[in-house]
């Protein structure tokens, strides 16, 4: 017999699987879309107090805020604090606070916690390589050095909204300067009870838009949106992922397999085909930047400045922007950058002349048989590499024989810190102030003059500028303290970098900037 059907229990049995479905969909919450961004390498650290280069500043911006903090173009907005004042003299800031500030936990974030962050910063203790970049706070060299206990440090909370900050001399560009991770709250109770431990994504704690989800060594760091933060309701990025991509060929591959909605870099080969091929995703603009070359000063025959001068000589800046790397990177003859405000450079007056390069080491001694060696080490990437093989067969023509050494940027820098070289490649980015470029060749400066540059004449101006509150003079003293380092060639200043970030076209919020920073919490899905 043919079977019956029985359309009723047919009828039954899908709306109550329809019903359980529909339950179930209900119970499991939207997946929010991750934004997937390739960045320049692994992280070293994310305690915003020890970090040290710019790969790890991409990632912390999204964690904490500080005082101060970035509009999506750059530029400086309130932060932390909604207002600030400076006294006549330049010498005391008051900072008012935003009212009922929290961290990530939703505990209260007052005045008391940013004096407990300056303290810990400067203390000798936590080792901070870039403590010197708030030097000019009342006492914090001497803080740093071990001389006053950190409670003497000119920073104090006069009530739980309002932070003053006392300075050594007058330092106008301070609301630019806490920026910096350097000048991010942490919070006391997490590192008192996990110790270094504190950065882990289970103990966690910060202030900012986003909080730090997991971290997968070599994989990527996982950021998820702070429902704590003050201006949470403008934040529409849920979650976002930083991957570690030296190789930009490798990140360039991910972009175009839809593995990566970001990436800060691809081959330089691609740059004008991309202009042409998708207009839409192509995101260049100038680096407020100086790449250079530094010299390990305190090493023979590099602490002669005749030495150093013949291989600055040799170097075809035009060249080597024009036609090795043809990316749209601007020659630079000066320490600081082009498209700094309110500062004009000066010109480098070691122009290229390879006949004079070579009577140089002539009368040093070299020559054929016996010619000056150099070990030249640079970051390994292919932007590098190209850069400086250009430069070793500059330095060929006169006569010099070049190794070249590369390394991964945590290991190159770990390097110059420690002084493990002769000559290498070296950055600084990110400021709109001279200052923070010509600061590198002061002696008093720390682990950032790589080169252990010490100059009596240069060190008397730029400290004279440092206590100059008026910025026309303050500026021309700078300017006067940048002929002497390029007279001396403390440095060799080489190109501006040009960045060259992909985006897609589904991506909204990314403004091209002279930091070359983009804030997670302006962007949003399209």
């Amino acid at each position: 017999m043919p079977k019956i059907v029985n359309w009723i229990t047919i009828a039954l049995s899908c709306a109550l699987q329809l019903s359980v479905f529909g339950q179930l969909a209900e119970a499991i919450p939207d997946t929010p879309k991750i934004l997937r961004i390739g960045n320049a390498g692994e992280p070293t650290t994310l305690d915003p107090h020890k970090y040290f280069t710019n790969l790890e500043e991409h990632v912390l911006k999204d964690l904490f805020v500080g005082l101060t903090t970035m509009a999506a173009d750059g530029s400086v907005v309130p932060g932390c604090a909604l207002t600030w004042v400076q006294s006549l003299d330049g010498l005391q800031w008051t900072f008012v606070l935003r009212e009922n500030l929290k961290w990530s936990d939703g505990s209260p974030l007052t005045a008391q916690d940013f004096e407990y962050s300056f303290r810990r910063l400067l203390d000798p203790e936590t080792a901070a390589p870039l403590a010197y970049f708030l030097y000019s706070i009342k006492n914090a060299r001497a803080v740093n050095a071990g001389q006053l206990a950190p409670e003497q440090l000119g920073v104090r909370a006069l009530n739980p909204y309002a932070l003053q900050i006392e300075l050594e001399h007058p330092f106008p560009n301070l609301p630019e300067r806490l920026l910096y991770p350097i000048a991010y709250p942490v919070s006391k109770t997490s590192i008192d009870r996990f110790g270094d431990a504190w950065v882990s994504s289970q103990n966690w704690i910060s202030n900012g838009p986003f909080v730090l989800n997991e971290w997968r060594s070599q994989e990527y760091v996982e950021l998820a949106k702070n429902s704590h933060f003050y201006a949470a309701d403008e934040v529409t990025i849920g979650v976002a992922r930083y991957y570690p991509m030296s190789d930009e060929s490798a990140s360039y591959n991910r972009y175009l397999t839809d593995d990566l909605d970001v990436i800060g870099s691809y081959p330089r080969n691609l740059y004008l085909r991309l202009l042409q091929d998708r207009p839409g995703e192509v995101f260049n603009a100038p680096l407020q930047s100086i790449m250079y070359l530094v010299i390990n000063t305190e090493v023979e025959p590099f602490d002669n400045l005749e030495i150093r001068r013949a291989l600055a000589l040799a170097i075809d800046r035009e060249i080597l922007t024009s036609r090795v790397m043809n990316a749209g990177e601007l020659p630079s003859y000066s320490i600081s950058p082009p498209n700094v405000a309110d500062y004009q450079p000066i010109e480098n007056p070691h122009v290229l002349n390879v006949e004079e390069a070579q009577l140089i080491l002539e009368n040093a001694g070299y020559s054929q048989d016996e010619p000056l060696r150099v070990e030249l080490r640079y970051i390994a990437n292919n932007d590098s590499k190209s850069a400086f093989l250009a430069v070793a067969a500059m330095w060929n023509r006169i006569g010099v024989t070049t190794v070249l050494h590369h390394a991964e940027i945590g290991d190159h820098f770990s390097e110059l810190q420690r002084g493990n070289f002769q000559v290498a490649q070296a950055g600084w980015f990110g400021e709109n102030n001279i200052e923070h470029y010509i600061e590198l060749l002061w002696s008093k400066t720390g682990p950032a003059n790589y080169g252990k540059y010490g100059s009596v004449a240069f060190d008397e101006v730029f400290e004279l500028a440092r206590a100059t509150a008026n910025l026309d003079e303050r500026n021309q003293l700078l300017n006067d303290a940048e002929h002497i380092g390029l007279r001396d060639v403390a440095v060799i200043p080489l190109y501006v970098v040009n960045t060259r970030n992909l985006v897609k076209e589904d991506v909204g919020g990314w403004v091209p900037n002279g930091r070359n920073l983009h804030p997670l919490r302006y962007m949003f899905w399209k």
